[in-house]
């Protein structure tokens, strides 16, 4: 199964002159709004307090892998500045903060007793949220797997998923009576994608068949998880986090539109359906025959796990697919910096009502949606991301449809809070409502910063 290119050059988007222009649009009362950022990105402070290593700190440490040459060693030095950082989210507003705990930070080779200094961090982090009236919403994982299990043959290895419960049960014993929603895994999609088909992501492979098994692993650890917070009997809500991507048919041969179906399967209804339906897509486990390390790596059960009732859906959403007869991809929509995304908001949602209308009307949370913008700091201190502005108020919009179509969605987490390590990208690309200088790790509000506070404010746009 081919996924779309993320490195072709495409044409790139013009923010309109009135980005600021108000639709309008309310939301119901209780609607929550926040900002979302992962460990690896910001923290910084690999190797102290106990933290172990990475698969994102080997991966990023290999030449030629990053752009630039650049390491999240540093990042945006959160580990040391949250609390000035939580000040910034009070100062905006922030219903919710969306962050990660890093696996290494609690348990520094993946298994046994808990780093206490790791787990520290994250209560303070926590303690200053609710110190400042925001609601925590944790993610287990973000893709930092501990190296030592990477060495022990990382998510092929059914273990990792053991391992992984093992770990969830004890941030949930530390901090599972101070966090009202917890995420799973983050995006187990892109791990598969980038991490083992196109290899640009950490662990850097490029190998289809143990990709797919990757997949199942990563769900079943989800599964796991779900269980070993409903064993705790704590009071905190959990769902999985999926970044779902409309497809849609290029053109309107009927190849493509069996194409596009296929595709979908990959792309979308293989982690909901299960989750939701306890079933993998008929379609995609023929295609990969009964051969493949996956279908051979299911077992007896492990389906019943894997769809555990959950509490909540997060959905991240950043581009459409358009999918061609011979299962490839075009582009349709004018891109962002990030030349693998369309910016095309009806896309949001198409997602969001699809769900609602194939799996029920669970709760939804948008857990990220953004763009990078070049964001170059102005000579009196400021930073005009019209094109930010003009992305999330029209996303903002087709939210606020979706919303008035019956869809149950909850809240809206731009992604992200703060410039950060954006992964192969390094430090090249900018993706947050906050400057960060890192040579000096001064934060500035953007202009996105400023409109995103109207915004929460007014409970409109």
């Amino acid at each position: 199964m081919s996924v779309p290119s993320r490195r072709q050059p495409l044409h790139h988007a013009t923010p309109p002159a009135d980005a600021e222009a108000p639709l309008g649009l309310r939301f119901p009362d209780d609607f929550v709004w926040g900002a979302a950022t992962s460990a690896y990105q910001i923290e910084g402070a690999t190797k102290e307090d106990g933290r172990g290593e990475s698969v994102w700190d080997t991966f990023s440490h290999t030449p030629g892998r990053i752009k630039g040459g650049d390491t999240g060693d540093v990042a945006a030095d959160h580990y040391h500045r949250y609390a000035d950082d939580l000040d910034l989210m009070r100062d905006l507003g922030l219903h919710s903060y969306r962050f990660s705990i890093a696996w290494p930070r609690v348990q520094a080779d993946g298994a046994g007793a808990p780093n206490q200094r790791g787990l520290d961090f994250y209560r303070r982090l926590v303690a200053g949220l609710h110190d400042r009236g925001i609601a925590p919403m944790a993610t287990l994982f973000h893709w930092d797997l501990p190296q030592a299990l990477q060495d022990a043959g990382g998510w092929e290895s059914r273990d990792t998923a053991l391992r992984f419960a093992e770990y969830a049960d004890a941030v949930f014993a530390a901090l599972g009576d101070d966090v009202p929603v917890w995420l799973t895994i983050n995006e187990p999609k892109t791990v598969v994608q980038n991490g083992y088909l196109e290899g640009h992501h950490a662990p850097g492979r490029q190998d289809p068949d143990a990709a797919h098994l990757v997949a199942h692993h990563l769900q079943l650890a989800h599964g796991l998880a779900v269980q070993a917070l409903r064993a705790r009997g704590g009071p905190g809500r959990i769902g999985p986090a999926f970044n779902l991507h409309p497809c849609y048919p290029a053109d309107a041969s009927a190849a493509a539109a069996a194409a596009t179906t296929l595709y979908d399967g990959y792309e979308n209804r293989f982690y909901l359906d299960s989750v939701f339906t306890g079933r993998y897509p008929a379609d995609v486990l023929d295609d990969l025959g009964p051969d493949s390390r996956l279908v051979r790596g299911i077992r007896d059960g492990d389906l019943d796990i894997i769809s555990t009732p959950v509490d909540l859906l997060a959905v991240q959403y950043y581009t459409p697919i358009y999918v061609t007869a011979d299962g490839g991809t075009v582009t349709r929509w004018p891109t962002s910096q990030a030349d693998w995304q369309q910016i095309y908001p009806d896309g949001l949602y198409d997602i969001l009502t699809r769900v609602t209308r194939d799996y029920g009307p669970m709760p939804i949370s948008i857990t990220e949606n953004g763009l990078p913008t070049p964001d170059p700091l102005g000579a009196d201190d400021t930073v005009d991301d019209a094109g930010r502005v003009a992305f999330l108020r029209d996303h903002i919009a087709a939210a606020h449809r979706a919303i008035a179509d019956g869809v149950p969605l909850k809240s809206f987490h731009v992604w992200s809070l703060m410039d950060n390590f954006e992964w192969a990208e390094g430090y090249d690309q900018r993706w947050g409502l906050i400057h960060v200088d890192y040579p000096t790790q001064r934060r500035i509000l953007k202009r996105s910063a400023h409109w995103y506070r109207r915004v929460i404010a007014d409970n409109a746009v």
